[in-house]
């Protein structure tokens, strides 16, 4: 999926591109853009798949221009009930897009307008209804900011699913009967260094991984296929990219239940931005996502051609995915969706996001509020939950408008979650204990046996969703509320 550079869209004079891209929108503000949920036909690995996804006026996805408004008609043109959550976004409470918190989910037919603010950064879009998500109801949702416009790079994106054939009802009875766990006892791989090739534990048997004497569990499903831009590796897209050019490489992880390493094998990268906010450089060439997560690369492209795969490793397993960054005329040679070893776990010891140091951090102030959030759960019965509960028995976050609360993700499960807050962009401060002046997200990975705090500005005096985005187990409950009261 790519976005063409200053350079390429000045001597094309296109303001769109077709599925495979994203368009650049005119700056004109009017009429609203038209934004359809819909059905539409993948062909993965030769065979055809019927899908859901979200049609802009170019294909999926949508680009917005520094200064322009988020102004969106949705439509449900599918005949189930729907409602999209802009993920990163902070809009008024009522255009969130959960169903019923406040508004209710669009019926078929139905078209709701949406205006706002938009933040810049690289985002996405998806149901918040987990079995639609489960069938790839998303779509990236970038906002560029005026040193996008200025610098001369190409933009690339790479939007990453899980995907199965079945039914995500027949998925889900699968995963909480205990029969889609396959590889549920993971890797033995540490989180390591980001630029390192992802650490490991020398000695231990794959498969048998251990926290504390007990085994990890790294994936609860075995997934039909690794979508990269919607295609598998046996069919690769191949981007085409200039000799010595330079390109911003946006990763969306939008899958259901995969962490994914990126892994830009011969080319050194530099990680500079997560969830849409930018951090002091890091260089290397692995790097971890979670799901609900997203990260900004820059990439230098050598003077000679060439063909660079880029590659999507999923986590304690050999299935991998990816796109091709390619100079004209250059020979792309076929990858083998299955690696030769096992990809390791992801920042079991928060090597990575300890690393972190976000460019627009915080005020530094004191926290008025602190709260710690006990991640629990289990494979068998399968039930996770936040501070012993699950949605519908929950204990909200509590907060006022205004002020700071330091809140602790304590995960005392031996599964990672990525826990995302609705509403509000969130700084990292303190891993396993030890403080931090790290990144500003909107989805932190909390590894099993850890703990991650997070310090939050509350915003709108709203119900604002908490979760994990581990869509089985948020379809099993792992959700609760950063309920903010209007300030005295």
């Amino acid at each position: 999926m790519t976005i063409l550079s200053r350079r390429g869209f000045l001597a094309a004079g296109a303001s769109a591109l077709t599925l495979p891209c994203l368009p650049r929108p005119a700056l004109a503000q009017t009429p609203p853009i038209s934004l359809a949920a819909a059905r539409r036909t993948l062909d993965i690995d030769g065979r055809a798949a019927t899908v859901f996804g979200l049609s802009g006026p170019a294909g999926q996805g949508l680009i917005l221009d520094p200064g322009q408004r988020f102004r969106v008609d949705l439509t449900n043109t599918l005949d189930v009930a729907t409602i999209v959550h802009w993920h990163g976004q902070i809009p008024p409470n009522a255009q969130d897009g959960v169903p019923d918190a406040p508004m209710p989910a669009l019926a078929p037919g139905e078209t709701r307008s949406y205006d706002f603010d938009p933040r810049p950064g690289t985002h996405w879009m998806h149901s918040h209804i987990p079995t639609q998500e489960m069938q790839l109801l998303a779509a990236p949702l970038i906002v560029r900011a005026p040193e996008d416009l200025a610098e001369d790079r190409q933009e690339v994106v790479l939007f990453l699913h899980d995907f199965s054939f079945k039914a995500p009802k027949e998925v889900l009875e699968e995963i909480t009967g205990g029969h889609g766990m396959a590889h549920a006892h993971g890797s033995a791989g540490g989180g390591g260094e980001p630029g390192a090739a992802g650490g490991g534990m020398e000695g231990m048997a794959m498969g048998d991984m251990a926290m504390g004497g007990m085994a990890m569990d790294l994936n609860d499903y075995d997934w039909d296929a690794y979508l990269a831009n919607d295609r598998t590796l046996t069919d690769p897209e191949v981007v085409p990219v200039e000799r010595g050019g330079r390109v911003r490489l946006r990763v969306i992880n939008a899958a259901a239940a995969t962490v994914f390493w990126i892994d830009t094998g011969g080319l050194p990268a530099r990680l500079v931005a997560v969830d849409g906010h930018g951090v002091e450089p890091v260089a290397g060439t692995r790097f971890g996502l979670a799901m609900g997560q997203r990260m900004d690369l820059q990439i230098d492209l050598p003077a000679e051609g060439g063909a660079w795969p880029v590659l999507a490793l999923r986590e304690g397993a050999r299935e991998r995915t990816g796109i091709v960054l390619a100079t004209p005329g250059a020979e792309v040679r076929r990858i083998e969706p299955q690696a030769e070893a096992e990809a390791p776990a992801f920042d079991t010891d928060l090597a990575q996001e300890s690393r972190l140091v976000t460019r627009d951090p915080l005020p530094v102030r004191a926290a008025d509020r602190s709260r710690v959030l006990m991640l629990g759960g289990s494979m068998q019965p399968y039930v996770w939950t936040i501070d012993g509960a699950t949605w519908g028995r929950h204990s909200p976050v509590e907060a006022a408008s205004g002020e700071r609360v330091d809140l602790s993700f304590h995960n005392m499960s031996m599964m990672g979650h990525p826990m995302h807050l609705h509403g509000h962009a969130f700084q990292v401060i303190g891993v396993n204990g030890k403080a931090i002046a790290g990144a500003r997200r909107d989805t932190v990975y909390v590894p099993p046996m850890s703990m991650v705090t997070v310090a939050i500005d509350a915003g709108e005096a709203a119900r604002w969703m908490l979760h994990c985005h581990h869509m089985p187990h948020l379809a099993t409950g792992m959700m609760t509320e950063f309920v903010v009261t209007a300030a005295a």
